[in-house]
């Protein structure tokens, strides 16, 4: 299985920039799309159908904001819109889809950038999402959870560690949350395979960030520890432009 997953910063301006014709060269089994900023029902979809994917959609109450969707060739077993917690599910943040004896968790964490406020809910998050999927695992205990997770983790994961130490996305706290995650079970499918690389998957749209691969790693595929063993490669797409994001993927033996 081959999943990939892509902040598209807006799916109707991605399809603009190109979108579809580059999944029609992608070979993906399980597309997970963050910050959609649309409901399934203003895009046009066909061209993803055309492509052999159905799809579940969770998008936010608040119009052009946030949201996520799923889309997969493979038939989903089940899905779950949400988390159950009201406050988060109103902003479109987590998608559930269950394939087989694997769950796929699509979420668009908070990114706490616009001031103490946003930085509070996000923090809140992190604690209950920590939680959430602690329990889920009880249920379902081969998860994969990807998606723009608005933390990068380590001094390898951006350009400029020190200058931005006390940035939100990088600071001490968000990074603590990062240590207590993978330590409580999962792998980061991308350190994983490449345990001393430099590659991002975010990048300002200010002063040619992008172009002087001045990024930061924050979307993320992790899995549980007892999907080790089917972990094949992972990687970045630095070449999918259609966003201020590049896209990430996972293999795994089925």
């Amino acid at each position: 299985m081959r999943l990939l997953t892509y902040n598209v910063n807006g799916i109707r301006a991605a399809i603009k920039n190109g979108l579809i014709d580059w999944l029609r060269e992608q070979p993906v089994d399980v597309l997970c799309l963050q910050e959609v900023k649309a409901t399934h029902d203003v895009v046009d979809l066909a061209p993803f159908e055309a492509l052999g994917y159905s799809y579940h959609w969770h998008a936010a109450e608040k119009k052009g904001y946030s949201g996520v969707a799923t889309f997969s060739k493979i038939p989903a077993d089940h899905a779950v819109l949400g988390c159950g917690l009201a406050h988060y599910d109103c902003e479109g943040r987590i998608l559930r889809t269950d394939f087989g004896d694997v769950t796929v968790l699509n979420c668009y964490f908070p990114s706490g950038t616009t001031g103490e406020l946003r930085q509070g809910v996000k923090m809140g998050f992190l604690a209950d999402f920590y939680d959430y999927v602690q329990n889920l695992r009880q249920e379902r205990p081969n998860l994969i959870v990807v998606g723009d997770y608005n933390i990068a983790h380590t001094e390898l994961d951006i350009h400029d560690p020190v200058r931005n130490k006390y940035t939100t996305g990088f600071l001490p706290e968000e990074r603590a949350w990062m240590d207590r995650w993978f330590a409580a079970g999962f792998i980061d499918a991308f350190r994983a395979t490449h345990p001393d690389a430099v590659e991002y998957s975010w990048w300002s749209y200010r002063a040619g960030a992008r172009a002087n691969n001045k990024g930061w790693r924050i979307d993320y595929i992790s899995l549980s520890e007892s999907l080790r063993s089917r972990l094949l490669a992972a990687g970045h797409h630095p070449e999918a432009v259609h966003s201020d994001h590049g896209a990430v993927w996972v293999e795994l033996r089925s």
